[in-house]
């Protein structure tokens, strides 16, 4: 009843695992083992509770998973049983005989391929599996001394000692001599007429004999080592070899004596490393155990699912894998179940028709979380999604017992008994025909207070019924929801999909009418039912809509808000991204200004050298101060550009934040003024920028006389009267002069955008609301930057975040496209994304 890892935890009843198909689904990996020990470990991995080891379950069997679909040099030999071998090695005065040294060898080396293959691989990538090969040695000495003493033909070696090749040259040479011997008296024994022509020598007893006749038995001095089975031949030693034999048998003696030596100091140097090679033979045995599951999950589909943070169980493209396997045997398809259970709807009431799935939707919700808490791979999408429980119950099938004395009835109460009593926030329910077994009316009563006391209780749980006041309690309480069985009335057959958030209808009457049963029948069933029951069912259906609408409309508010929320923050961010920016280029202008101040320095120098040397000549003067102050004016030109560019995205981002707190708060507006420094009025002299007042041309003075200046206006030289005149300085000279072109402003945000900007996500295996806010990202990005087209990757799996992403991208004026990559590159698993011209 109770199974624990580090944690109480309870299933209920014993024979849980049966019932709930999970017993085989064991037995088919266990079946997929190559080593007892590995059988044993799987065999006693039960379900836990704690969420570290659920974790470190799964990252191994999802690791090696990836590891025989994508690693095409990971080693595939199978693993040795060695266990035995290492007991019998650990004895001192024992020996390792030559088949044991051979399958120790075979251990040692497939163990160490992959231990070696771990090490070279990316850490990263298969972290699970890495950790656990840390700790184990490649004894590739002990390999090396096994090839040592055994050859191909997994025999010692001649050479494993000196005194073995000895021995041996020996026996080859008394093997030589007996042969030749023999061989010369069965030629005489032929031509004696002794032996028949065709005889030759064989070997009886380790012994070489000569075949004899019954009636020449005597005439051939020896010794008698055998007979036929018919007694007409009898195996004779000659006499002259009984001695070579016997020295030949001394010296296989001898051998057999030297091999056991020689093992026995192999046995001895591998008892110095025993505690490596029975760590080796620990990690071959979980490798072992791992690799099934893995290869189990391939063979049916299986895979990861994500643990739950936040206590929601969510089933994307479930199968229960029993029911798969056996529609597979008949080419038929499974039809796939969707199901989603939270903490505001804990319990799941399904109803519909008999034979309609109910059991089975039951069925492979509990059977797919114990799965997970085993640590098995699920068969669901990736996507899907579960929670830890401490406790699973379930009341399923036909519980009668004579030995107890028992109804059926009697013990589905006695299990409803031991699940009210400990449910608990940690504990899932399940329970197939809620209140059937007993009179229907007393039935459907008392299976509604128990329901009151397990929603109360805060368990999460699936409960199939035909009762309409469980599903009308499911309508109207918190924690607890419907869902429907459904059905194709038009061709009175049940289609095994499973519809959240609306109850289902028994169609006892439809199916009543296809089997044929009479119409009076029917039309009497249906007046002694009366009306009420059948506005029970219509406003039921009517409730389940309307609050699946309002669900709707809630789920779409509650996804606008957080929208505006993310905007509002990447707003933020991006202000305050430019106003690092805004410092990092102050900075670099506070190093370019040091050294401006120096090359004013050399300019200042250099005028008054030439001030000096022209002998405070008064033309001379001006036109030097006058160039001095053009070099002045052009560097605070420069620099007030990069300011104003700065400025201008600073201003541009404050506005857009203003106008949003406006829509919050609505405050009065603020006017800023803005004091614009007083220049300098420049003097009028020979050489001077003006412009005509009131007027947008610019020109050079060329002369000076009195209160009339001759100008140079581009190519007219005209005389203007001074007062029309404004003095400009060479700056805004140069801006009038300067012929206008198209000029953009990139902030600091696009140019980081475009420096760190890829055209590529891969999406597999998040979240639709998570993978949405991505794609979101990159298309912002991508028309930030312009780039003309993106790639997503997001799997093939069973194409439902494909759908979400394609409809997403349906939504957006800027997308052309969105079509599958090319079949070489991934076909349906990659979505190419173009954008508008």
């Amino acid at each position: 009843m109770a199974n624990s890892h580090k944690m109480k935890t309870v299933i209920y009843p014993s024979n849980f695992e049966a019932k709930i198909g999970f017993s085989t689904i064991r037995e088919q990996c266990v079946a997929l083992c190559t080593m007892q020990h590995a059988r044993d470990l799987l065999a006693n991995e039960g379900f836990t509770a704690v969420r570290r080891e659920i974790e470190r379950r799964h990252s191994l069997a999802e690791e090696m998973r990836q590891v025989l679909l994508s690693e095409r040099e990971a080693p595939t030999e199978e693993f040795y049983d060695i266990a035995d071998i290492v007991e019998k090695a650990k004895v001192e005065g024992t020996f390792l005989e030559v088949q044991e040294v051979i399958q120790l060898g075979r251990a040692l080396i497939s163990a160490g391929d992959f231990v070696q293959f771990l090490h070279k691989s990316d850490a990263t990538r298969y972290p699970s599996l890495t950790a656990l090969a840390k700790p184990v040695k490649a004894l590739w000495h002990i390999v090396a001394d096994i090839r040592r003493i055994i050859d191909d033909n997994n025999t010692v070696r001649d050479g494993a000692s000196p005194e073995l090749r000895e021995i041996r040259q020996q026996i080859r040479r008394h093997e030589g001599q007996v042969s030749k011997r023999l061989q010369a008296i069965l030629q005489a024994a032929k031509s004696s007429g002794i032996v028949e022509s065709d005889a030759s020598i064989s070997i009886r007893e380790g012994r070489a004999v000569i075949p004899v006749s019954a009636s020449n038995k005597r005439k051939l001095n020896g010794f008698i080592h055998d007979e036929s089975a018919t007694g007409k031949t009898f195996y004779v030693e000659p006499a002259e070899v009984v001695e070579l034999n016997n020295m030949l048998r001394e010296l296989e003696y001898e051998e057999r004596r030297e091999i056991v030596r020689i093992l026995t100091a192999f046995t001895e140097t591998v008892r110095l490393d025993i505690a490596d090679v029975e760590r080796t033979e620990e990690f071959m045995a979980v490798v072992d155990m791992v690799r099934a599951k893995a290869r189990w999950a391939i063979e049916n589909g299986a895979g990861r699912p994500i643990i739950s943070e936040d206590d929601r169980l969510v089933l994307h493209t479930a199968k229960h894998p029993l029911l798969s396997q056996s529609l597979k045997r008949q080419k038929r398809v499974i039809v796939p179940l969707d199901a989603e259970l939270d903490n505001a709807k804990r319990i799941l009431v399904i109803s519909g028709p008999n034979a309609g799935g109910k059991s089975v939707c039951l069925k492979t919700v509990g059977l797919l979380q114990y799965m997970f808490q085993c640590g098995y791979p699920i068969t669901a999408s990736e996507m899907s999604e579960l929670p830890v429980f401490n406790k699973i119950y379930i009341n399923i099938g036909d519980e009668q017992s004579i030995d107890n004395d028992l109804s059926t009835y009697s013990s589905h109460l006695i299990n409803m008994k031991a699940m009210v009593a400990g449910a608990d926030a940690k504990t899932m329910v399940l329970i197939d025909e809620f209140g059937s077994g007993t009179e229907p009316v007393i039935g459907a009563a008392i299976a509604e207070a128990i329901l009151e006391k397990l929603v109360a209780s805060g368990c999460y749980g699936v409960i199939t019924t035909h009762y309409s006041n469980i599903k009308y309690y499911a309508s109207n309480h918190e924690g607890v929801t419907n869902g429907a069985m459904m059905f194709d009335v038009q061709n009175i057959r049940p289609l095994f999909r499973l519809e959240c958030g609306k109850p289902g209808s028994s169609f006892a009457i439809e199916i009543a009418r296809k089997i044929g049963l009479s119409e009076d029948i029917i039309a009497s069933a249906k007046e002694k039912a009366g009306s009420e029951h059948i506005d029970l069912e219509k406003q039921l259906r009517e409730v389940a809509r309307d609050k699946h609408y309002w669900a709707q409309k809630r789920e779409r508010i509650r996804q606008t808000d957080r929208k505006v929320e993310e905007m509002e923050q990447a707003l933020s961010e991006k202000l305050s991204g430019i106003r690092e920016e805004r410092n990092r280029i102050l900075h670099e202008a506070k190093a370019q200004a040091k050294e401006l101040v120096a090359e004013a320095n050399r300019q200042i120098e250099n005028t008054i050298k030439g001030i000096r040397e022209a002998q405070a000549e008064k033309e001379q003067t001006k036109w030097l101060r006058r160039e001095f102050e053009e070099f002045r004016e052009e560097i605070e030109a420069d620099n007030s550009e990069d300011n104003e560019r700065i400025e201008r995205e600073m201003e541009r981002l404050r506005r857009r934040q203003q106008r949003r707190e406006e829509r919050k708060n609505n405050p009065a507006e603020s006017k800023q003024e803005v004091v614009q420094p007083t220049k300098k009025a420049l003097p009028l002299e020979v050489g001077a920028k003006v412009r005509l007042m009131g007027q947008n041309g610019v020109g050079v003075v060329k002369e000076v006389r009195g209160k009339r200046a001759q100008v140079a206006f581009g190519a007219i030289l005209t005389t203007v009267e001074a007062a029309r005149l404004e003095v400009i300085s060479s700056a805004e000279f140069k801006r009038a002069t300067r012929p206008e072109t198209p000029r953009t402003v990139i902030s600091a945000d696009i140019s980081q955008r475009r420096l760190n900007f890829t055209s590529s996500i891969d999406i597999r295996g998040e979240r639709v609301m998570e993978a949405i806010e991505r794609v979101q990202s990159l298309v912002d990005d991508a028309l930030m930057v312009g780039v003309s087209s993106v790639t997503i990757l997001h799997g093939k799996g069973t194409g439902a975040l494909k759908e979400e992403v394609r409809r997403y991208l349906r939504s957006l004026p800027q997308v052309a496209s969105a079509v599958d990559d090319h079949p070489d590159r991934g076909g349906s698993g990659i979505t190419i994304v173009t954008f508008k011209d």
